[in-house]
């Protein structure tokens, strides 16, 4: 009931949905352009759409409200900004320990423009050696989900170009926030 319901409202919305099956049932995925407040609401309804079992991290204060419990059922995972030692370890710890884990993280961190990526996603993704999607809300051609699947090879300029291109044509609600392509030197 629920997956029709949300793939009817993201259809009567105009929205197209797109899901590369993944090759692994533990995960790394990135979500960009994050511009909008609109992209959590909307991808939210894509996860329903599809069922698929994705985990999501935002700031712990998105949690600290009465929708708290429920963005937990959801698979959000709360994440202590001001304190972000271990955190790669913390997840990785969960990749191990679970049969499916497919996490999504927002690579910029935040909705407003920044000049470089966070390398977090890309830290778990080698670490735990699992594959990386990459996630997208094209507002222009109005297609959310997963358009394809990579494997780092850990040569990060390298990773970094291949993931570049497949952003290019992406544009985001706010395309003058999208954040640029790169990690901090």
């Amino acid at each position: 009931m629920n997956r029709r319901l949300c793939s009817l409202l993201l259809r009567l919305l105009g929205w197209q949905i797109v899901l590369a099956p993944p090759p692994s049932s533990k995960t790394v995925i990135i979500g960009y352009p994050h511009t909008s407040n609109w992209d959590f609401p909307l991808a939210m309804l894509w996860r329903f759409a599809t069922g698929f079992p994705m985990q999501w991290v935002a700031k712990k204060e998105m949690f600290q409200n009465p929708l708290g419990g429920l963005f937990l059922r959801w698979g959000g995972i709360p994440l202590d900004r001001s304190r972000p030692e271990g955190f790669i370890e913390q997840i990785c710890a969960e990749v191990d320990r679970r049969e499916i884990f497919h996490l999504v993280i927002a690579p910029e961190g935040t909705r407003k423009r920044t000049d470089h990526w966070k390398s977090g996603f890309y830290r778990i993704a080698t670490t735990a050696r699992v594959p990386l999607g990459l996630g997208f809300l094209d507002y222009g051609k109005k297609q959310l989900g997963i358009g394809e699947w990579i494997v780092l090879s850990g040569e990060r300029e390298a990773d970094l170009e291949r993931i570049r291109a497949f952003y290019a044509d992406k544009r985001g609600y706010r395309p003058e926030q999208a954040g640029s392509i790169c990690f901090k030197d």
